[in-house]
């Protein structure tokens, strides 16, 4: 499933909402409110409606919660017990209940943070209501109805987190919210600023999403799309419809792994071969995956190189440093990018060949469902292991490769 949160953000009913139109059935909703009705102290009414509304001519399930409650807020501790109460009465599984008590142990954390508490004394005001017990509980019973949370991968765009100023409890603040902000830095979540001046991301939605995504990507991933839902916000934007996509679908299997890289690019035509040199071990002794220098022309027909290093996403803006004060260039190109990648690993072999015994490393390359793609001798053992003999190194790397596929499992 991918949750495509990149233009109007994430909030607790929005998942809800998009879930329970992926699923096209809201008869749990009444068993939901009933539990939380019989936990949930200071609670006199409980109402909770889904029906369809637009949002800038685009359809959209909105979830509303109607509550009469006695208190104001709650502590942390007390909205924990009520949620964990309501998924044990309910009789869903392991992975729902990690789900629920991560979610609001995440948000606890980032209220205490944010006003400067304690975890087991904080107070939580807005999101001490009802309707954060609602999109929590709903949300996992939704996910496990759905089959999500067993042999499935949850991917979801960066955040979209809007901006300006809003008000709430504790007076004017910008967007995000103090407690969303501290949600996506303590889970390294990407969020992106805009595209309206609003608050397009709630502490809840947040704490929901950090919890149950497995993988965040700009691009979605390689799949067939089987059902689309959306979930609507409360506000009717003028500028964009105020909806959350969920899109579930069944990935394509080639057999191939996915991994997602950073390529950083430059171009270089006035530094010495010595620097080049040395800003590709530098380069690789700082985390490149690897260095790669191509010869070109530049303007007025000077000869150059393009300089690209293929790295981790992680280490892009460090590298790109390291480019920069090694070869003086003035910028540095930065390509996010997915690539299709075999399992690998090297494995010490023992090979008799021309009476030599020798322990040779072999690479060996796997698809995802274990078969062997490719055997590649060690270059610098077959190397040794060619003088020895006297015999060529390509016909030695050949009697190797064949020896050591008749031993290996072929799955």
């Amino acid at each position: 499933m991918v949750i495509d949160c990149q233009s109007a953000g994430v909030s607790g009913n929005m998942i809800l909402g998009s879930l329970l139109d992926l699923d096209g059935n809201t008869r749990r909703i009444t068993d939901i409110v009933g539990s939380i009705k019989s936990h949930l102290k200071g609670c006199r009414d409980l109402n909770v409606s889904v029906s369809d509304v637009a949002r800038r001519g685009f359809r959209g399930k909105y979830v509303e919660v109607k509550a009469e409650e006695e208190v104001t807020h709650r502590t942390g501790v007390e909205l924990r017990e009520v949620i964990l109460s309501c998924v044990e009465h309910l009789a869903l599984s392991d992975q729902a209940k990690r789900l629920a008590v991560g979610s609001i142990n995440t948000l606890i954390s980032a209220e205490a943070k944010a006003h400067g508490e304690n975890i087991e004394e904080v107070h939580l005001h807005e999101a001490g209501s009802a309707d954060t017990v609602v999109d929590i509980v709903g949300t996992v019973v939704a996910l496990e109805d759905l089959g999500l949370l067993r042999n499935a991968t949850i991917y979801s765009t960066p955040v979209a987190v809007g901006g300006g100023l809003f008000k709430f409890s504790h007076g004017m603040v910008p967007s995000p919210a103090p407690a969303t902000i501290e949600i996506l830095r303590s889970k390294n979540f990407p969020m992106i600023g805009g595209p309206i001046n609003a608050e397009l991301t709630t502490p809840t939605g947040a704490s929901l999403l950090v919890n149950m995504v497995d993988v965040c990507t700009q691009f979605y991933p390689p799949m067939k799309p089987l059902a689309l839902g959306y979930g609507a916000g409360t506000k009717d934007f003028g500028e964009m419809p105020n909806l959350l996509r969920t899109t579930l679908g069944e990935p394509l299997s080639y057999d191939l792994l996915i991994d997602e890289i950073c390529i950083l690019e430059t171009n270089l035509d006035d530094v010495t071969g010595e620097v080049i040199g040395h800003t590709i071990d530098r380069l690789l002794d700082e985390g490149a995956r690897d260095v790669s220098v191509i010869p070109m022309f530049t303007k007025k027909n000077r000869p150059g190189q393009i300089f690209e290093i293929i790295t981790d996403k992680e280490n892009a803006e460090r590298l790109s440093r390291v480019l920069m004060e090694e070869t003086g260039t003035l910028g540095v190109r930065v390509y996010p990018c997915k690539r299709h990648i075999l399992v690998r690993e090297t494995i010490p072999m023992e090979i008799k060949l021309e009476g030599v015994e020798k322990t040779i490393r072999v690479k060996i390359s796997r698809d995802r469902e274990g078969k062997i793609i490719q055997v590649k001798p060690e270059y610098e053992d077959i190397k040794r292991l060619a003088k020895e003999t006297g015999k060529p190194l390509r016909l030695i790397t050949e009697q190797i490769t064949e020896k050591v596929k008749q031993v290996l499992p072929t799955t």
